[in-house]
């Protein structure tokens, strides 16, 4: 006998959790099924929120905030395990399944623990070990099972020399050097962690650029703080050819022959989506060739009732958009008005040292699309509270529009940009131009200055503009 439900839902990720909030909140009938013991997926339980509390930890035991502003100098011993910086981590993680776990019974959602598999396109048949086979049908299916990193088959994956992301806060130990294949967001987030608490680290990554995805000068700021601040090696346009592991050391060989030995190498060049076992061909929900589950504009997968979001969708694969794709998705599935589209402002934000956050267009898409545009910019080694945190390489740079001054977009490289970048945000979303930054009142001394001093940037920018081309607006 099976059990029925207006909606049903496959992981409890940030997607699942929001998405079967939003159904429950008008009225639906909801079962959320999750494989593990706890909410949250990857986001709360092996990446964003482990990530970041592994950073924050590690800042505050190496001292690398204070390094260099008051002649103290700090040393991580070096015997300490990755654990041994997660008590912290283990806190927050807690605290998260708690809120997560009473969201749902707020909102009343049946939560079943087991593994999904589709015996047709409105069933699901629910197994866990030592229990019978749980058979759950829905009017509307919601797929929000993640994603995973990639493991491709030449990479000798064994947990504890070479290793992805998943396997780091259960490895036994820091290692002296680490190998980083990967200059993506993975990669570079946690190449920052291990240099500060010590390890050798080592970058490759067949991209020209750090972070390839932002400004080109972000790539460039980012790699004079890893080799300045915190002695990473940074390889670009380089490309690994083997990696072996033997009695205990790692050997990655890359293009020109040349063979690198470390303690330990983390592979970080990619994700697919966690459909594996999901039983899609018995539903006939299309995914490409990494895993990920195909939806048009609505989140609509091949199969027209049942939807899907989040990571397993892939880009931007962001816990921020996997929640507003899966609201969206359940008010279409339901012919609810409360919200139609994700909004086309994203902020991005990496947690690296320092921070890396953007949001619009940078320069260089602004010119592929045509647009004439002009920048500011503003260095926060000339801003009062920047000098205060001992900034010198980090910036809020402005894109905007040549004739009305229109925002189009922002980045900022250095100390809290991921907070910074809403205040961009905002702005862009209500179609602002650089007089709010020009007339607005920011707190002094405070990083959110630096906007002003960008926008000032850019009209003067301009006003040389117009001088050049003898005051005739149209040449401009």
């Amino acid at each position: 006998m099976s059990e029925h439900f207006d909606l049903v839902v496959v992981g409890a990720g940030p997607a699942g959790e929001k998405g079967a909030a939003q159904a429950a909140y008008f009225g639906k009938k909801v079962c959320l099924i999750e494989r593990a013991p706890k909410p949250g997926g990857a986001a709360v339980n092996t990446g964003t929120i482990p990530s970041n509390t592994l950073r924050e930890s590690a800042l505050l035991l190496s001292g690398l905030r204070r390094k260099g502003l008051y002649g103290v100098e700090f040393h991580v011993q070096p015997d300490l395990s990755v654990a041994d910086f997660m008590q912290r981590e283990r806190q927050v993680i807690e605290t998260r399944w708690r809120d997560i776990e009473e969201n749902l019974a707020r909102h009343h959602i049946t939560t079943v623990q087991g593994t999904a598999r589709f015996t047709s396109p409105q069933a699901l048949e629910v197994t866990r070990h030592g229990l019978a086979p749980r058979s759950i049908t829905g009017d509307i299916f919601l797929l929000a099972p993640g994603a995973h990193p990639w493991r491709p088959a030449h990479v000798p994956f064994d947990g504890r020399i070479v290793v992805d992301s998943t396997d780091i806060p259960t490895m036994p130990g820091i290692p002296r050097r680490l190998i980083i294949v990967g200059g993506g967001t993975i990669g570079c987030t946690y190449a920052c962690i291990f240099a500060s608490l010590g390890a050798q680290v080592t970058i490759l990554s067949p991209r020209e650029r750090l972070l390839a995805q932002f400004e080109y000068e972000v790539g460039d700021a980012l790699r004079e703080e890893f080799t300045r601040r915190l002695g990473i090696s940074v390889h670009l346009g380089t490309d690994v050819t083997r990696i072996d592991a033997q009695a205990d050391l790692a050997y990655v060989t890359i293009a020109d022959g040349t063979t690198l030995v470390a303690d330990c190498v983390l592979f970080a060049a990619g994700r697919e989506g966690a459909t594996h076992g999901l039983g899609l061909e018995n539903a006939g929900v299309a995914t490409n060739d990494r895993g990920f589950i195909v939806v048009d504009e609505k989140y609509r997968t091949s199969t027209t009732h049942i939807y899907a979001a989040g990571d397993v969708i892939g880009y931007p694969g962001r816990a921020s958009t996997s929640m507003e794709q899966a609201r969206v998705a359940m008010c279409h599935a339901f012919g609810l008005r409360y919200k139609q589209a994700v909004s086309s402002i994203i902020p991005f934000g990496v947690w690296t040292i320092p921070e890396v956050a953007s949001v619009g267009l940078s320069e260089q898409e602004a010119h592929a699309r045509g647009l004439l545009i002009e920048t500011g910019k503003a260095g926060l080694q000339h801003n009062a509270r920047g000098q205060i945190l001992g900034e010198t390489t980090g910036f809020v740079k402005l894109v905007f529009a040549l004739d009305d001054k229109q925002l189009l977009g922002a980045t900022i490289v250095g100390e809290g940009a991921c907070e910074l970048i809403h205040v961009a945000s905002a702005v862009l979303a209500h179609g602002g131009s650089l007089d709010y930054f020009i007339q607005a009142v920011f707190s002094y001394p405070s990083l959110a200055e630096a906007y002003k001093y960008a926008a000032y940037d850019g009209l003067q920018r301009v006003q040389r503009r117009i001088e050049l081309s003898g005051g005739l607006a149209s040449e401009l």
